[in-house]
C-alpha cells in the first residue's frame, strides 16, 4: 500500500480525527468485533445468511465474539461491539436495551423480507422508508435478505444490492465492513467553542455569500436529490421511550436533511517549503510559536506546509437549504490550532439551540485541504491561479446525494474518491478521505505537466465521490455557478446567465 500523503498524526493535529482511525479495509477488518444477537425462531433463510456472513468474516480474519466475552461486568454488550440482530424482536428483546453505549455500538437489523423500496417513487420516499424502519427497530443499519439477493440500507440513504442470497467475503469487505466500522454520529455543540451572536452579517463577504446561497437554493429547489428531509416527528416508534432515545442520538434534532452548501472565507496561504531529499525524516506535525506545520508528500517530494486557521459559512442543521434566510440560517464554522468553533448571527441566537451539521468535520477537512493544495501550488507553480483565487474570494462546497457524469465536471476540477471504502460524511474516515483525496486530485493535475499539460495551473478544485453516498464539489466556482452547472435545465428556465469560469 502506498505511503499516505499526510500522516495519521498530522490528521489528528489538524482535525479531531484520532490517529488510530482505520482508513483501509484491512485496518477496518482488524478492529471489527461482531456479535450475533438473534431473535427467537429465525427463519431457515436468515440462519443460512448468518452462517454465510460468519464464514465471510472468518475468511477476512474477523472473529465473531461469543456472548460471554462480549458482555461487560454489568452483563451489557461492551462498547465497540457490532451487534448483528437477525429476525424480529419484541420490545423487551431489542438489542438497543442490551448495549453499553448509544454512540459506540452499531446495531444491524437483518430481515427475511424484501427491502421497503419497491413502491418508492423517488429519493424522499426511499429515505423515509429506510429511516422509518431504523427508528421502528432501533438499529443503525438494515440488511434485507430474499431468495436471490441481499440489500444493505443506511441512515444516509445509501442502498447497496447484491444479487446473491449468500454474502461473499469480497462483498462483505468492500461494502459491509466499512459501514460496520464507521458509525454515523452527529457532532455535538459541546465539542465546539460556540460564540453566539458574534457573526458579522454586515460584512461585504457575508452579504455577497448570502446572495450566492439564495441563488444556489433557487437553482436546486426542484432537484429531489438535495431536497430529501425526514422529520423525527413523522416516524413510527414502539413507545415514547424509544422516541426519546432517537432524539438523544440525533442530539435533539427535529429531523435529518441531506446535502449541504458552504462558502470558505478567503484565506492566504504561504508557499510550502520543500524538504531536502534525504532529510525527510518522519511525517509528524511540528508545532512552533503556536503555529502548526505538517509534512505532506506530493509531486514526488515532501513539503512542510503551514496550516492556517480556516473559516467557512454554512447552513445550520435543520434549515431549508433551498430557501436560506441568511441572518438566521448561516453559521460560521472554523478551526484554529486543531480546535473547532461556531459563530452564530445575532438573529440565530434568539431562536433554537445551535446544532452543528452532520457534515461539519468533512466541511472543515475540505477547507483545510484547500489551504494545503494552495500552499503546494505556490511552491511548485507560483503563478497558478488557485492560491490567488482562494485568497481573494475563498471557495465553495456543494454536497448532494447523487453522482455527476464526467462530462458535467467543470474545467480544472479533478476527480477522486470512487475507490474509497463507502462511509458516511459524519465519520472521521470521510473527513480523512476528503483531505487525502484532495492531495490525490492535485497530484493528477501536476501529472498533466509531464504529459505536456499546464500542471498546477490547471487546478481549480476537486470532485470528491463518496461511494454509496454522494458527491462533494469544492473549488473556485461560486455556489450559484456550481448549481447552474448541475441543474442546467432549471438554470435555463429561470434565466440564470452566470458565466462559468473555465
Amino acid at each position: 500500500m502506498p505511503t499516505p500523503s499526510i500522516s495519521p498524526a498530522s490528521l489528528e493535529a489538524m482535525l479531531p480525527i484520532p490517529a488510530g482511525t482505520p482508513l483501509t479495509v484491512p485496518e477496518m477488518c482488524r478492529g471489527l468485533r461482531p456479535l450475533f444477537h438473534p431473535a427467537p425462531n429465525l427463519s431457515p433463510r436468515l440462519r443460512e445468511f448468518c452462517r454465510g456472513l460468519e464464514s465471510a468474516f472468518l475468511e477476512l480474519g474477523i472473529r465473531v465474539l461469543d456472548p460471554e466475552e462480549a458482555a461487560g461486568p454489568d452483563g451489557r454488550i461492551r462498547a465497540g461491539t457490532v451487534v448483528l440482530a437477525p429476525g424480529l424482536f419484541a420490545d423487551e428483546l431489542l438489542a438497543i436495551n442490551r448495549v453499553e453505549t448509544l454512540y459506540n455500538n452499531i446495531i444491524v437489523g437483518i430481515y427475511d423480507e424484501p427491502p421497503p423500496l419497491a413502491g418508492s417513487s423517488g429519493a424522499q420516499e426511499r429515505l423515509d422508508a429506510v429511516v422509518g424502519r431504523l427508528a421502528r427497530d432501533m438499529v443503525h443499519i438494515l440488511i434485507f435478505v430474499t431468495a436471490g439477493s441481499w440489500t444493505v440500507c443506511t441512515m444516509n440513504g445509501g442502498v447497496a444490492v447484491f444479487d446473491t442470497p449468500r454474502p461473499t467475503a469480497r462483498d462483505v469487505a468492500r461494502t459491509l465492513v466499512p459501514k460496520l466500522t464507521a458509525q454515523v454520529v452527529p457532532p455535538r455543540a459541546e465539542d465546539f467553542e460556540v460564540m453566539e451572536g458574534t457573526l458579522d452579517t454586515a460584512s461585504p463577504f457575508f452579504l455577497e455569500a448570502a446572495r450566492d446561497f439564495r441563488e444556489c437554493g433557487r437553482l436546486w429547489e426542484e432537484n429531489p436529490v438535495l431536497l430529501t428531509h425526514t422529520s423525527t416527528d413523522g416516524l413510527e416508534y414502539r413507545s415514547p421511550f424509544y422516541r426519546r432515545i432517537v432524539r438523544r442520538y440525533l442530539d435533539r434534532r427535529s429531523g435529518m436533511s441531506y446535502g449541504f452548501f458552504a462558502r470558505q472565507l478567503p484565506v492566504h496561504t504561504e508557499a510550502a517549503t520543500p524538504v531536502e531529499k534525504g532529510s525527510e525524516g518522519g511525517m509528524d506535525p511540528v508545532w512552533a510559536d503556536g503555529e502548526l506545520r505538517v509534512p505532506v508528500r506530493a509531486a514526488g517530494r515532501v513539503f512542510m506546509v503551514k496550516v492556517p486557521p480556516v473559516r467557512v459559512l454554512t447552513t445550520r442543521s435543520g434549515c431549508r437549504k433551498t430557501r436560506v434566510e441568511a441572518e438566521r440560517d448561516l453559521l460560521e464554522i472554523g478551526i484554529r490550532a486543531g480546535k473547532p468553533y461556531i459563530r452564530t448571527p445575532a438573529a440565530a441566537a434568539e431562536g433554537a439551540a445551535v446544532r452543528p451539521s452532520f457534515d461539519t468535520l468533512t466541511i472543515l477537512a475540505h477547507a483545510l485541504g484547500n489551504t494545503i493544495a494552495a500552499a503546494i501550488i505556490r511552491a511548485v507553480s507560483p503563478g497558478a491561479p488557485f492560491p490567488r483565487l482562494l485568497a481573494s474570494s475563498g471557495a465553495s462546497m456543494t454536497h448532494w446525494h447523487d453522482y455527476p457524469q464526467e462530462d458535467e465536471l467543470p474545467a480544472g476540477y479533478f476527480l477522486h474518491g470512487s475507490a474509497n471504502p463507502p462511509v458516511s460524511c459524519s465519520t472521521p474516515q470521510s473527513a480523512a478521505y476528503s483531505l487525502l483525496g484532495k492531495i490525490d486530485a492535485l497530484e493528477t493535475a501536476l501529472g498533466t505537466e509531464k504529459e505536456g499539460g499546464r500542471g498546477a495551473s490547471l487546478y481549480l478544485g476537486d470532485v470528491h465521490v463518496e461511494p454509496n453516498h454522494g458527491t462533494n464539489i469544492v473549488g473556485v466556482l461560486s455556489l450559484a455557478e456550481t448549481a447552474g452547472m448541475l441543474n442546467p435545465e432549471t438554470a435555463a428556465r429561470k434565466g440564470d446567465s452566470s458565466p462559468l469560469p473555465g
